[in-house]
């Protein structure tokens, strides 16, 4: 592959993860002013219909059979739960603490594959692993000052995130990334529509609600395509690791937007993850 490749790959992941951070400010702005399942029912919505449109462009079913896949399914499930938690730990606990434990995601991925698909993985990447849970723990912090019960949506979130991505290895790869775009945003709506179910309380959004609401959508389905041209461009082994930009974008905007001040202890855990998380995509890459 062209090294300049590997560097269009590196810019669209760069940019994807900007877009997912820009994301997620919408998303928490909007929740302040109208229900959240509203929100990410509507953004699920606007993702299926792009993403569908996509797909029948290239001649594509946007809702296949494989869909009905039990690989498939199973990842649906976890797609939720994740989409799920994730988006209720935006909108009710510190976008910085949030992201951060996110960023945990690959290394629980690491361990649950070496337990569930008996992939090889070495001492050193269990000790990155223990190192990157070391972090998250660091961040919660729990039974000492500071702890925040609402702060395990994020783990809850991290897990449903890495269930998808153990049940997206199993499932036969069948699908274009237009199609599991289809299949993630609807996901994304049926979040939306449990969560409103259970709260009630939708409302018609004036201006500035639509507003937020657009910027969300927009932001989401571009940091998508993003992510599927980044995955597309350059060697998986480099990209990667430009996932973890993602962190810096959501401290900045948290402290900028939302006037968050992530203390020393968020800062620690958070670069630990990183850390542990890069160390462990260096040595898989080795290996």
């Amino acid at each position: 592959m062209h090294p300049k490749d590997n560097l269009r790959g590196a810019a669209f992941m760069t940019a994807a993860m900007a877009g997912f951070a820009v994301e997620d400010m919408f998303l928490k702005a909007a929740a302040r002013i109208m229900p959240l399942g509203q929100v990410i029912l509507i953004v699920g919505l606007c993702g299926m219909i792009v993403f569908g449109l996509m797909a029948a462009r290239k001649a594509e079913a946007p809702v296949p059979r494989a869909f009905l896949h039990p690989a498939l399914l199973i990842r649906s499930v976890f797609e939720v739960a994740g989409r799920l938690f994730y988006s209720l730990a935006i909108a009710l606990t510190p976008l910085s603490t949030t992201s951060a434990i996110l960023q945990a995601t690959p290394l629980l991925v690491v361990a649950a594959a070496a337990i569930l698909f008996k992939e090889r993985v070495g001492w050193r990447r269990w000790s990155a692993v223990a190192v990157g849970f070391a972090g998250v723990l660091i961040i919660l912090r729990p039974g000492l000052e500071g702890f925040s019960a609402l702060s395990l949506l994020a783990l809850a979130g991290m897990a449903g995130f890495a269930g998808r991505d153990l049940a997206t290895r199993a499932a036969p790869r069948v699908l274009s990334n237009r199609q599991l775009g289809v299949a993630g945003f609807a996901m994304l709506a049926l979040a939306g529509a449990i969560l409103l179910a259970t709260t009630g309380g939708a409302t018609w959004p004036g201006p500035n609600g639509l507003g937020l609401l657009a910027g969300t959508a927009v932001f989401a389905i571009a940091a998508y395509h993003a992510l599927t041209s980044a995955m597309r461009t350059g060697e998986v082994s480099f990209v990667t690791p430009f996932r973890y930009t993602r962190l810096v974008f959501a401290m900045v905007l948290a402290v900028a937007i939302f006037g968050e001040r992530p203390d020393a202890m968020t800062l620690l855990g958070s670069a630990l993850i990183v850390g542990s998380g890069i160390y462990a995509l260096a040595r898989a890459n080795r290996r």
